[in-house]
């Protein structure tokens, strides 16, 4: 009969412009699918270049070096005998485009370009590539030599088509198009289409998994058939972590699910599936059949080839399975924990230099850290080995096996308490123990020292010595010598970290975390160049509230005791004298506003888009119960005059993992200006209408 079709789809770690790699990884995905009978191989987006290139779309190199790519896999046996759909840059008539490569047997079937484009957020297509408007329009493209030397073929079809094998049809999506109102998939669902195959790029944010699953799903449940989905995996150069999840449904079920958080650097995943299936599942659906009589065709590349076998009766097919999500507190544990192991080994240094004060924030770092180490363990345990290759370079022994967490972490991971006289014992005392039961080699260290030496330069030069406001000083003096202290923090741990090791007789230098959470970047609680700039931070795009959460959950399942103290302890900068050997000092006093408030603050100042006027509209109902009108506007406005005042500490933010859609982040996300009239008058002036 022919109904049994057998197609396979991967979540591959790409690297940007590693055309080497990439190629390498891809070649590994074929060779997988086809030992497992598929005969259909659908990649990640712009997988041969990698998705994160960004301006270098720009340069011809890009598009060469990804040609010279296709070349070889067109070339080469392990490409034969199954349909294999690649992700690559393509320049037709002077335009690029991000396209689809569909090929079989030396021989390119379709070049398909992205009909949407994803443009919001973290994404910038538009800036490279033009979205493809002919609607069901096919054109020529003329290959360029090194194609037509394998391929034998002077022009292939480029546009949007759909493919016809001999016992189904085939239509593509890329990412973005599942996500637009107007997705290909229905017009294509309502032509034939059986199997429909989407390509992404899709990065992780917290709580984001089931919304992709969901718009898979639901794709086929409304019209019937197959989808197929293959996304990209891992740190490809920048803040995102791309999280794979490749699955493939069948008439609004999932029959096949792949990881969200692995080291593998290739993951298949394979399935076979009854075409008759969806046949029937169409049948009985009147009103997708009268719509379907309706549709305006699209042009179909004829394929001699077939996903099934003549003599299929005895081939067993999948069965739905129940998809499972990972709770916030796990995905804060693995996401960027994979993104430090992918930044760590391609980056090529030797471990990790973190400054712990003691506090939730850097504690929670030093945790994803170890969570790290357990991926590691756990992924050399299961044969893993390239991440034993890996491993073993980093800890520069070539004989090496990690099986315990503690112990590699002590490998990797260097921990330092910076103490002042303004630091307390229970601080240190709470770093001392962590650093203990993770494993860390800890220092321990003061500052006291170096901060009189540069206030001293101070003195001299001007003949005045600045006093914090306990001793008389004013709150310019203070704010002055507590930044001294944070900023002095950030030179040693750099100097730490580059020659810490050299210290130890180790090769090797160490990168610098930064652990300041998304709330406080929000509002700009921390210092300028202090220990928040870093090489990069695992946490910059995680709230406090979910970092609270998270250090519970290690609590429960890393058995961290020593982070029931740290937990119950007020968050504190510890930069301000002691009173009575006691910390004074408070995040939330200092900043005159909760982190539960800060995190409201910023996902109406992001998500809901609101400016000080919107906010306070929304929070006046939102609060009403505990607020009066005047309170809700006080809060706003003073959250505005923090964020305002301090944004232009965002234009130097360290490189944090993006996991939250309320993030600062100046670089690409939030794109704002960095030098604002902080008194708002007109807007503040709206709100205290409202308010009388």
């Amino acid at each position: 009969m022919g109904r049994a079709v057998t197609v396979a789809t991967c979540a591959l770690n790409q690297w940007a412009l590693d055309f080497e790699g990439n190629l390498e990884r891809i070649f590994r995905s074929i060779d997988i699918a086809k030992s497992k009978g598929a005969r259909y191989r659908l990649g990640p987006e712009l997988e041969i270049c990698g998705y994160g290139c960004s301006d270098h779309y720009y340069e011809s190199d890009t598009l060469l070096h990804s040609f010279q790519v296709l070349e070889k896999l067109l070339a080469s046996p392990a490409t034969q005998d199954i349909i294999c759909d690649v992700g690559m840059p393509v320049l037709h008539r002077n335009v690029r485009y991000n396209c689809r490569v569909i090929f079989l047997n030396k021989k390119i079937l379709l070049i398909r370009p992205k009909i949407s484009l994803a443009n919001a957020g973290n994404y910038r297509e538009l800036r490279w590539f033009t979205p493809w408007s002919k609607a069901r329009h096919v054109e020529e493209y003329f290959l360029p030599r090194i194609i037509q030397e394998v391929t034998g073929q002077e022009t292939v079809p480029f546009g949007d088509a759909v493919l016809a094998t001999k016992d189904t049809c085939l239509g593509a999506e890329i990412c973005e198009e599942l996500w637009a109102p107007n997705s290909p998939h229905i017009e294509m669902g309502l032509d034939g289409v059986e199997i429909f195959t989407n390509s992404s790029g899709s990065h992780h944010v917290l709580r984001k998994a089931h919304t992709r699953v969901d718009l898979v799903n639901s794709a086929t449940a409304k019209n019937g058939g197959i989808y197929i989905l293959a996304n990209q995996k891992g740190c490809d150069g920048d803040r995102l972590y791309y999280d794979g999840c490749a699955m493939i449904s069948m008439n609004g079920e999932t029959v096949a699910q792949g990881s969200q958080f692995s080291l593998d650097d290739v993951e298949v995943l394979v399935a076979t599936l009854d075409l008759e299936d969806v046949r029937s599942y169409r049948a009985e659906i009147s009103s997708r059949n009268l719509a379907a009589s309706k549709v305006n065709p699209y042009p179909r590349v004829k394929v001699n080839f077939a996903l099934s076998c003549p003599d299929d009766l005895a081939v067993p097919t999948c069965m739905p399975v129940q998809w499972r999500h990972h709770s916030p507190e796990e995905e804060i544990s693995l996401g960027p924990a994979c993104w430090l192991w992918d930044y760590l080994r391609r980056s090529k240094q030797a471990g990790f230099f973190l400054p712990l004060s003691g506090g939730i924030d850097s504690s929670a770092t030093a945790c994803i850290v170890y969570s790290m180490c357990h991926q590691v363990c756990l992924a050399v345990k299961n044969g893993n080995a390239d991440v034993l290759a890996d491993a073993r370079r980093i800890v520069n022994d070539e004989t090496y096996i990690p099986e315990d967490p503690r112990e590699f972490c002590k490998r990797v991971l260097t921990t330092c308490y910076m103490a002042s006289e303004n630091s307390s014992q229970d601080t240190c005392n709470r770093a001392k123990l962590l650093a203990e039961q993770i494993g860390s080699y800890h220092i321990n260290l003061n500052i006291d020292a170096a901060v009189k030496a540069v206030v001293g330069i101070f003195s001299v030069v001007t003949g005045r010595t600045p006093r914090f406001s306990v001793y008389g000083g004013s709150s310019r003096e203070s704010l002055a010598l507590q930044n001294v202290q944070a900023r002095i923090r950030m030179v040693l741990s750099y100097l730490f970290a580059q020659l810490t090791l050299w210290a130890r007789g180790m090769p090797g230098g160490l990168l610098v975390l930064g652990s300041a959470n998304v709330d406080e970047s929000l509002c700009g609680y921390l210092t300028k160049y202090d220990c928040s700039s870093a090489d990069i931070n695992p946490i910059g795009g995680i709230s406090k509230t979910d970092l609270k959460n998270f250090i519970q959950y290690c609590i429960e399942n890393f058995q961290l005791m020593a982070l029931r103290s740290i937990m119950s302890a007020p968050p504190t900068a510890e930069l301000e004298p002691l009173v009575d050997g006691q910390v004074a000092q408070t995040d939330e006093a200092d900043m005159g506003m909760t982190y539960a408030e800060l995190s409201i603050y910023g996902k109406l100042r992001k998500i809901a888009k609101a400016g000080p006027y919107s906010m306070f509209c929304k929070l006046i109902n939102i609060w009403k119960e505990n607020l009066t009108p005047r309170e809700v506007a006080s809060k706003v406005k003073r959250f505005f005059r923090m964020y305002s005042v301090n944004r232009h500490k965002m234009t130097t933010l360290t490189p944090s993992y993006h996991a939250e859609n309320y993030s600062p982040d100046d670089n690409r996300f939030d794109l704002r200006p960095f030098l604002y009239n902080t008194s708002w008058s007109w807007q503040f002036r709206c709100i205290d209408n409202q308010v009388n």
